[in-house]
């Protein structure tokens, strides 16, 4: 496809000769086989790329390079691609990606040959991810580029969020408990709104945390509730003592909220937005009804901030210049909740636990810090999965919920049983570097079910922080 260019070499050669420079290539957009090409190979090897441990749509490679101008393009799939997240001309060879690479002899070091024991490709990015300044935006521009979000989320509908087809599951509040949370797992869903036949509404939602509470009431010695009132209780009795059983296990007599958020097809995506940071909850019910006091409606759709973030993503794709945040590393601005640094004054302290913890102290860390997930990690603090709220409901496959201790089983048993896959993989877990852009994360963000990435070392998978869809938006949203 490409003539000959100039041979600059490649690979990981630790051997005298000319001053080479270890380089990253990322290919971060999936596929099932994917090669590097360039100025460096004259364009007629193929370099296999392997995929990220952790993120298996994210493919590497480091190839060490001289200093000077190269060209490179990527093979995906059988086909010829470039990053347009990366610079690149188009010239005889069609569109392809550049690099530069300065010549800094001092960036290069012994410890970092391949043939060093204890080292990994991910600890030679390490070295050579910040060579770079980093880049800086004034107040100005972020306020433009808030202005720019919000004027585009003021303008669209969440008439625009509905699909051409599709489905949404809604249950009746005189349904078993029980019941219920077997759809939810069968279903591959975390929330289901109520509907009240007797008043002809929706009154409410079924979430994941409501499995979390009862589950931890029927480990409670002192419980009203047991086993068997399970298999007859009903989402509606279940409802109606929440507010007491959250006051009791809060201990700060905080009520859980009553009235069901919702908005209106013809509602602002940004109030769909706001709706769901201030409500705190996970999605929005999208209702429509004809009547004048509003009886009988028709439920549309379940607004999430996955999808209005994916709105963003596409609306700005092709004019990403108009808003300077999104070049910013998210290590550079106030986004997430990251791991405090050692003698840091009022740092929040990032929830995690090892994979031995009970299930039982899981689920208490999930309501007491009020949080969505807690990353599972070894003693070194590097990731090795993740337990989120959703999670819960695999207990409800075979009956689970009836035959386990919650203080006897430990977190890593709770996620077996809802994997088919081994624990320790990590493909669960969706992962970013601090030194990542806005820009990466938000398109991470915006994939269907991903609500948040751990943020982690390079190479180690230390966690350092973690950086959730509600997070995104009240940075963009200034809120």
């Amino acid at each position: 496809m490409f003539g000959s260019g100039p041979d600059t070499g490649h690979g990981n050669s630790g051997v005298a000769g000319p001053l080479l420079i270890p380089m990253r290539f990322v290919w971060p957009y999936g596929g099932r086989r994917v090669f590097l090409s360039g100025s460096f190979t004259r364009w007629l090897e193929h370099i296999p790329m392997s995929p990220m441990e952790g993120c298996p749509t994210v493919f590497q490679v480091i190839c060490s390079l001289s200093p000077g101008y190269h060209q490179f393009k990527f093979f995906v799939d059988g086909e010829w691609r470039h990053d347009e997240h990366q610079p690149f001309v188009n010239d005889n060879y069609g569109i392809v990606n550049t690099i530069f690479i300065a010549r800094e002899p001092n960036l290069v070091a012994p410890s970092l040959s391949p043939e060093t024991p204890g080292r990994s490709n991910m600890d030679v990015d390490d070295a050579f991810v910040s060579s770079e300044p980093v880049p800086t935006v004034s107040d100005a521009d972020l306020e433009a580029s808030r202005n720019r979000v919000s004027a585009f989320l003021s303008r669209h509908t969440a008439y625009e969020l509905l699909a051409e087809s599709g489905k949404v599951i809604a249950l009746d509040v005189n349904i078993a408990v029980k019941q219920a949370f077997h759809i939810l797992y069968e279903q591959g869903i975390p929330v289901a709104p109520l509907w009240d036949s007797c008043k002809g509404q929706f009154v409410g939602v079924l979430s994941a945390l409501d499995f979390i509470l009862i589950l931890r009431e029927l480990g409670n010695h002192g419980s009203n509730l047991t086993e068997e009132e399970l298999e007859t209780h009903t989402i509606s009795a279940w409802k109606e003592g929440k507010v007491y059983l959250g006051r009791q296990i809060d201990g700060n007599a905080r009520s859980y909220p009553r009235c069901l958020v919702q908005a209106g097809p013809y509602d602002s995506l940004k109030d769909v937005a706001l709706k769901i940071l201030k409500s705190k909850v996970a999605t929005v019910p999208i209702m429509h009804s004809t009547s004048q006091d509003g009886s009988f409606p028709q439920l549309l759709h379940l607004a999430t901030l996955s999808e209005i973030l994916k709105c963003i993503c596409r609306h700005f794709k092709h004019s990403a210049s108009s808003l300077p945040i999104l070049q910013q590393p998210i290590c550079s601005i106030p986004l997430g909740t990251w791991v405090p640094n050692i003698g840091e004054p009022n740092g929040r302290p990032l929830a995690m636990l090892r994979p031995n913890a009970t299930l039982g102290a899981a689920l208490s860390l999930l309501i007491q810090a009020e949080v969505s997930s807690i990353p599972i990690v070894d003693e070194n603090d590097s990731l090795l999965d993740i337990y989120s709220r959703s999670d819960i409901t695999a207990l409800a496959k075979d009956k689970a919920y009836a035959q386990i201790h919650l203080d006897e089983m430990s977190v890593h048993q709770a996620l077996q049983l809802g994997q088919d896959a081994n624990f320790f993989n990590g493909q669960r877990c969706r992962m970013c570097l601090g030194s990542d852009t806005l820009h990466k994360v938000m398109e991470r963000l915006a994939n269907p079910g991903v609500r948040r990435l751990v943020i982690v070392e390079a190479g180690t998978k230390r966690v350092e922080g973690i950086v959730s869809l509600s997070d995104v938006f009240r940075f963009l949203l200034g809120v």
